[in-house]
C-alpha cells in the first residue's frame, strides 16, 4: 500500500463515528482527498461510503471524529455550510431543472442580477450568465449540441456533464461525484470521464464514488476502500489491480489502515 504525498491534503476525515440507533455505520472511519487528484471511494453496500460522503458534504453530522479542510478543523452541519467551504456534490439523480437551459442550470440558486434598479427589481442578467456558462463549458471540455434548448432535451451524457460542470464552477476545494456515469453509454461515459479529468487538472480534489472497478482504475489517481464502517486499504491506482480492489472490499486482502 503506497500513499501519494505529492500534493496537499484538501479534505480529511479522522476517526468518524456515525450511529443510526443500534447500527454503527461508521466505526472510526478515516478518509483523505488531495488537491488536484481523483480519489475513488469504494466499498460494498453497507461498507459506510455513503455515510462518509454524507458527513463530509453536510447531509449528516458525525457523532464523533474530526473533519479538516486545508489542515484546519471544520464543522459541516449542512449542505449549505459545505458549499460555503467550497465543497460541492454531484448526486446520481443529477438534481437538474429539465425545463431550463444549460446556462440557467449552471447558475441555479446563484443567479446573476442585472445592475442598478433592474437588479433590485429581481431581473436576471441572462446575457452574463450565458456568456459565463459558454466560457466554463469550454474550459471543462463540455460539448453541447445546443446551449439554447432545455436540458431535458439533451443526451444523458450531456446532462451529466452539465451537472458536473455546475458543481465544479462553484467548488473551490472538493467535488463529490456519486456514480457519475451510471446508466450512460460507452461514448457518453468517456466524455464524462474526460470532464472529470479536466476538473482534477484545475486543482480541485475530485472524490469519485463508483461500483465500476475498471472505470475506477482508469480515471482515479488513488483509491480508498471501506469495509464494515472503516477505511481498510489505500492504493495508488496505477499500481493496483482489479483483484486488489475486490480483495480489500471483501476482506480477502488485509491492509488494515491504522491512520
Amino acid at each position: 500500500m503506497t500513499e501519494n504525498t505529492g500534493s496537499e491534503i484538501a479534505l480529511e476525515a479522522r476517526n468518524l463515528v456515525k450511529r443510526y440507533g443500534s447500527v454503527e455505520a461508521l466505526r472510526g472511519a478515516s478518509f483523505t482527498a488531495r488537491q488536484g487528484e481523483v480519489v475513488a471511494l469504494i466499498g460494498d453496500n453497507g461498507a459506510g461510503k455513503s455515510t462518509m460522503v454524507k458527513c463530509l458534504s453536510g447531509a449528516e453530522i458525525p457523532d464523533s471524529g474530526e473533519i479538516l479542510l486545508d489542515g484546519k478543523p471544520v464543522h459541516i452541519d449542512s449542505p449549505t455550510a459545505a458549499r460555503e467551504l467550497g465543497i460541492e456534490t454531484v448526486y446520481q439523480d443529477l438534481a437538474v431543472a429539465p425545463d431550463l437551459d444549460p446556462a440557467a442550470n449552471l447558475f441555479l440558486g446563484r443567479e446573476l442580477k442585472r445592475k442598478g434598479i433592474l437588479g433590485a427589481l429581481g431581473m436576471l442578467d441572462k446575457r452574463a450568465m450565458r456568456q459565463r456558462s459558454i466560457e466554463e463549458f469550454a474550459r471543462l471540455g463540455v460539448q453541447l449540441q445546443d446551449t439554447d434548448v432545455s436540458i431535458g432535451s439533451l443526451s444523458g451524457g450531456q446532462r451529466q456533464s452539465v451537472a458536473v460542470a455546475r458543481s465544479v464552477v462553484w467548488a473551490s476545494k472538493v467535488v463529490f461525484m456519486d456514480e457519475p456515469t451510471a446508466a450512460l453509454g460507452v461514448v457518453q461515459r468517456e466524455r464524462v470521464l474526460d470532464v472529470i479529468k479536466k476538473v482534477r487538472d484545475t486543482g480541485v480534489a475530485v472524490v469519485l464514488i463508483s461500483h465500476n472497478m475498471p472505470e475506477v482504475l482508469s480515471v482515479a489517481d488513488r483509491v480508498e476502500v471501506m469495509r464494515l464502517g472503516r477505511r481498510v486499504a489505500r492504493f495508488v491506482a496505477k499500481d493496483a489491480s482489479l483483484e486488489d480492489l475486490v480483495g480489500a472490499m471483501t476482506g480477502a486482502l488485509s491492509q488494515e489502515d491504522a491512520a
